[in-house]
């Protein structure tokens, strides 16, 4: 029950520290009448389709909850619970955005300060990623205390029963997981459809300035980045984060489980301390990310935005390791415990778990920096496709195609090494705390990267509300931190994202055999083997639908963007306002029309597999989705924002010669429009589609060994 405590009082703090920036951000100065018009018709634009998407998640949801009472009602209970905190996050981070916004003008117009400016968009981007970390932890509580302790489905004979808790773990990250996928595509659809439009005429053809109040996609495009790369980003890690806690935890049952089956010796006693122990090393993660946001929030403002925000992730990476040293000691260090924690795998004592975490803490810094180095404009590979882009535009995506591609080894190197050390320290448990130790500073990872979208919206209303030069320069660098904080976020989304699907699914592969004895995928099975091609193949499939679905979307956007242009008069003089409320809806109706196929099919493909091939081709198709998917992710999210910084790099005038406006300032525009759709639509719902598809197989695993086609013809043959 202390380390209970220990987790409420974290999810409690979090969410009343994200209460306490909500209010000091949203009692600050908005500005001028124009600014405020305009941050209002973006909160409208955001709530409009925010509203309409969560009508649609309800139906999914009311569906997936109805047929998982067939399960057991507590089932259905926490797939409704992790429903409600994934919607509550993405909800509040994105509001929270759209008042942001604007204030982080004012302030630059105020002060002309560009510390005191980075302290309005972190603080609000820190609401977002707080609440990420508190929401998921706070749902975990209650799932914990109701249906854990509560109604005794954590006792060991429950377990040793095939209780149901671990099936409720699933169900809570299924739920949270729904959510995820239709936030990450519908957002990500709207964002770059309305981002696409704006940029191919605005910028290509009439050569007006980003974000200018004259091209009418312009509001469109600022709602995107709210509802896609906010709302979308936090229920992403969101679901990662309880999705590699609830892997720890139900490996923690499988392994005792399969102890007993041989006899072994892993303790009642130290079972229990296992269960509790991922949720204790996130809680500490979380009290330590408060401390890492605080740490720059209160203290005197820079002006090396990059430096202050780095400064937060290393304070509360740092603390976290600490706090769980102590945390792991308190839990495991008795002597009692040494011979059921040698039995248990843990090959280095009682630090084992510990040093699997903090492996996977290290990880998820490296591989940071390993994004930042190949999307920030202050290293050569971005410089190198600026420089292309004086060719014309086929060598700048050309160069760009090549620092993507060149950019997955690296990640997946560190990925290798960081699951197989993990695993050496203290076996699949291991595996499963790398992944929650890249995940426990998530909070300060989620406030760094919305700072991003939030400090890009600014600029937008500097520019359409035409303040002086000055404040723009101010966002215009608080942007373009963004853009290099925005990669790095996608490279932690990415790594995480692989080590919690692989997480998860080592707990698909303990559930379908015998109590504790996992399954061995043995690739010279033909059915295994077919499943792995087949998944190998579906990340393609899956990312062909939404660039399609973005390109139908950008299509109409485009076409209504010179329609305006035509059929209105000075608009380009500025003598006549656009018609913003189009665009708007133009990206709505194709982002809530094109997301439903692509995001019902990661939930289902895996359901059909089953039923038809069975649980072993289930695996296969895992296996290859996984492997599959997360390069495919490095790849895109790596070479969109290379292309983006690219662009932004003639654009600081670092190449002599070549400014906005200039034909290599157009080719690189091409780049980062043809980068669009992959950084922030295809990169980022990659990630939610492997843990989805392992989450959902996990949950339904039970039902592929009793019922499926292939067994069923196999034994009518026989």
């Amino acid at each position: 029950m202390a380390a209970l405590i220990l987790v409420i009082v974290a999810a409690v703090a979090a969410l009343a520290f994200a209460a306490f920036n909500f209010s000091g951000v949203k009692k600050m100065e908005e500005g001028t009448d124009t600014m405020a018009e305009i941050a209002a018709a973006i909160r409208v634009g955001a709530n409009a389709f925010i509203t309409y998407e969560y009508k649609i998640i309800a139906i999914v949801v009311a569906v997936i909850a109805v047929l998982l009472i067939f399960m057991s009602w507590q089932s259905a209970i926490c797939f409704v619970i992790g429903v409600l905190m994934s919607a509550a996050a993405g909800w509040i981070g994105m509001k929270i955005a759209t008042y942001a916004n604007v204030r982080v003008s004012n302030k630059a117009r105020e002060t002309k300060n560009i510390g005191e400016t980075l302290k309005v968009a972190f603080r609000g981007g820190s609401v977002m990623g707080l609440c990420v970390g508190g929401f998921a932890l706070l749902g975990l509580f209650i799932v914990y205390m109701v249906f854990g302790v509560g109604m005794g489905l954590m006792s060991v004979s429950a377990i040793t029963n095939g209780a149901i808790f671990t099936q409720c773990l699933s169900c809570y990250a299924l739920g949270c997981s729904i959510v995820a996928m239709f936030n990450r595509v519908g957002g990500g659809i709207y964002t770059k459809a309305a981002d696409m439009g704006a940029d191919l005429v605005g910028k290509t053809e009439a050569h007006i300035p980003e974000d200018d109040p004259r091209n009418p996609a312009t509001i469109a495009d600022n709602v995107g980045d709210n509802v896609g790369d906010v709302a979308g980003l936090g229920s992403d890690l969101l679901e990662s984060y309880v999705g590699a806690i609830s892997s720890g935890i139900i490996l923690a049952s499988h392994l005792f489980l399969a102890s007993l089956a041989g006899s072994g010796k892993i303790s009642e006693e130290l079972l229990e301390k296992m269960f509790y122990y991922p949720l204790v090393f996130a809680a500490c993660g979380l009290l330590a990310c408060i401390i890492g946001i605080a740490s720059v929030l209160f203290k005197k403002g820079s002006d090396n935005p990059h430096k202050d925000l780095n400064f937060a992730t290393m304070v509360s990476a740092a603390l976290t390791i600490l706090c769980g040293f102590g945390a792991t000691y308190l839990l495991f260090g008795d002597d009692s415990l040494s011979e059921a924690i040698a039995e248990a795998g843990f090959n280095v004592g009682f630090l084992s778990p510990w040093i699997a975490a903090s492996i996977g803490v290290v990880s998820g810094v490296v591989i940071g920096m390993i994004a930042e180095y190949y999307t920030s404009y202050d290293y050569k590979p971005t410089q190198l496709i600026a420089h292309a882009s004086k060719e014309g535009a086929a060598l700048t995506i050309t160069q760009g195609l090549a620092v993507g591609m060149k950019s997955c080894m690296a990640p997946l190197i560190l990925l290798g090494v960081a699951t197989y050390s993990s695993y050496a320290v203290a076996g699949m448990f291991g595996i499963s705390m790398a992944a929650i130790g890249m995940l426990s500073f998530v909070s300060t990872t989620v406030s760094v990267d919305t700072y991003g979208p939030i400090s890009d919206n600014a600029g937008g209303i500097a520019e359409m509300s035409e303040l002086e030069p000055a404040v723009r320069e101010i966002t215009d660098k608080l942007d373009s931190v963004g853009n290099t904080t925005a990669a790095i976020g996608k490279g932690f989304a990415i790594g995480s994202a692989s080590l919690a699907a692989l997480s998860l699914m080592v707990s698909y592969l303990y559930s379908f055999n015998e109590p504790g004895t996992p399954l061995n995928l043995n690739f010279t099975d033909p059915l295994i083997l077919s499943g792995a091609m087949v998944g190998a193949a579906l990340p393609y499939l899956f990312s062909g639908m939404l660039i399609e679905a973005v390109a139908k979307a950008a299509r109409k956007m485009v076409e209504e963007v010179r329609r305006q242009f035509k059929e209105i008069p000075g608009i380009l003089e500025g003598k006549a306002k656009p018609d913003y409320k189009t665009c708007i809806e133009i990206s709505s109706q194709g982002a809530l029309k094109e997301m439903r196929f692509p995001a019902i099919l990661s939930i289902i493909f895996p359901l059909i597999a089953g039923f038809l091939f069975g649980p072993l081709f289930v695996g296969g198709v895992l296996i290859g989705a996984t492997l599959s998917a997360i390069m495919l992710a490095i790849f895109t999210g790596n070479a969109g924002g290379a292309w983006d910084n690219g662009k932004k790099y003639i654009e600081s005038g670092a190449i002599e010669g070549q400014k906005k406006g200039s034909p290599a300032h157009d080719a690189a525009v091409v780049g980062d429009t043809v980068g669009d759709p992959l950084k922030d639509t295809v990169g980022p719902s990659l990630d939610i589609l492997i843990k989805i598809m392992s989450t959902v197989s996990l949950v339904a695993v039970a039902m592929f060994n009793r019922y499926n086609l292939l067994d069923l013809i196999l034994g009518m043959m026989k």
